[in-house]
This record gives structure tokens, C-alpha cells and sequence, in this order.
């Protein structure tokens, strides 16, 4: 059994979007982004949360960002052999990506954003490819916030998770009956820039850890 020292973070899971090398922990002292958003308007103190970064197979951690009072991080995508995370820095109104080259272990400020160019952080996270900070908020909209601006309205029951240059890929559910008749099944909606439903797949598709995208159904 080897032993990995995260400093109390218990769970983690492979860093998106294919790869099969790193994994990410992160710490979730005022629940996730928006949560703690929602703490420090109401007047509350964010003490700041932690991210480790742990390869595999030798359990190597590294600590790219440091942790700090009034900032919170959000999960890291994976593209092109550099790991991206973002950091929300509340005091100071900034958004923060952040760049970790997994070949030199070394972290470097990418981009910074003006807080204010997002009505709220809920759902606000990294996606790729490219590279891109996304939000999909509870009014039932999604957007592109960097590097270009993009937003439509969509389908309460659709949730974006992958893009492949200008095709956005959403999930959608559904569900109709009740006890024995009861049904759920998923789909995968795919729109482009302008929110235009290109193709609807049935079932799921996922990325995986070669970068290799497949579509269960």
C-alpha cells in the first residue's frame, strides 16, 4: 500500500480531459465555488481552500497554487500536456487561470478577467479544447466567458461537459412515468457556437485517457 500526503484531502479523481497521469484533490471548506461565492457577499470570511495535483503511478504531489484567504479554486483541466486551473480571487475582483506544466512541475499565471464579466461564479469551470472558462448558470443559460464571448439559452435539463473546437457537447436527460412504468435515459446534444443543434446522439460520450472521445449507446 503506498501512502500519499495530501494534508487531509480524502478524495480524488483524474484530472479532465484525457489524461490518465494526473489526478486532482481539492479541499471544499465553503462547499464549492459558488457556495463560497454566496459566504463572502453575505458579508461571511472565505479562508481560502487547497488543490493538490498527484501523478501516477509513482504518487508524486505537487501543490501548484497556494492557498489564500478571500480566493477559491475550482477543479483543473488537462490539454496539450499542461494542466489549468482556476483561482477566484473575491477581495480583489479578479479570475485567475492559472498554468501547470506537468513536464517541469513549474506553475505560471496564464490569464487574468475582471470578476464582473460573470453575473455569478455557479457552474463557472475549465473545459477544453481549446482551452476555455464556461459558466452555466441557474437561469437557465450558458456561456463562454474566455477567450471568446458566447451565450444561449438551453434546455433546463441539459448540462454542458466537452468542447471539440466549435462543437459544444451537452448531456440531456429524461424521465416520464411513474413506479413501474418509470423511464430514464440520457442523450448527447451537440450545438455549435451559436447554440445551434447540430446532432443528437444517443447516450453518453466520453473522453478518455489517451484523448480518444467515445460514444456509448
Amino acid at each position: 500500500m503506498k501512502s500519499i500526503p495530501t494534508d487531509g484531502i480524502t478524495y480524488i479523481e483524474p484530472v479532465p480531459e484525457g489524461t490518465g497521469e494526473w489526478y486532482y484533490g481539492i479541499s471544499r471548506e465553503h462547499g464549492d465555488l459558488y457556495e463560497a461565492e454566496e459566504i463572502f457577499r453575505d458579508g461571511g470570511q472565505i479562508l481560502g481552500n487547497s488543490l493538490c495535483l498527484i501523478h501516477y503511478p509513482d504518487g508524486e504531489v505537487c501543490w501548484p497554487v497556494q492557498k489564500e484567504p478571500g480566493t477559491y479554486l475550482e477543479r483543473p483541466a488537462f490539454l496539450d500536456g499542461k494542466i489549468y486551473l482556476l483561482k477566484v480571487d473575491f477581495p480583489g475582483g479578479k479570475i485567475r487561470i492559472f498554468c501547470f506544466d506537468c513536464r517541469s512541475r513549474e506553475t505560471g499565471l496564464f490569464t487574468e478577467l475582471p470578476l464582473e464579466e460573470v453575473r455569478n461564479c455557479y457552474n463557472l469551470m475549465l473545459h477544453t479544447a481549446p482551452l476555455c472558462l464556461t459558466r452555466q448558470g441557474d437561469e437557465d443559460v450558458f456561456e463562454i466567458v474566455w477567450p471568446e464571448r458566447v451565450r444561449f439559452a438551453l434546455d433546463p435539463h441539459e448540462s454542458f461537459f466537452l468542447r471539440q473546437g466549435d462543437r459544444l457537447f451537452f448531456n440531456r436527460w429524461y424521465e416520464e412515468g411513474e413506479g413501474t412504468g418509470y423511464r430514464y435515459w440520457e442523450e448527447t446534444v451537440v450545438r455549435d457556437l451559436r447554440g445551434d443543434v447540430i446532432e443528437t446522439l444517443p447516450g453518453d460520450v466520453r473522453v478518455m485517457p489517451d484523448g480518444q472521445i467515445w460514444q456509448l449507446g
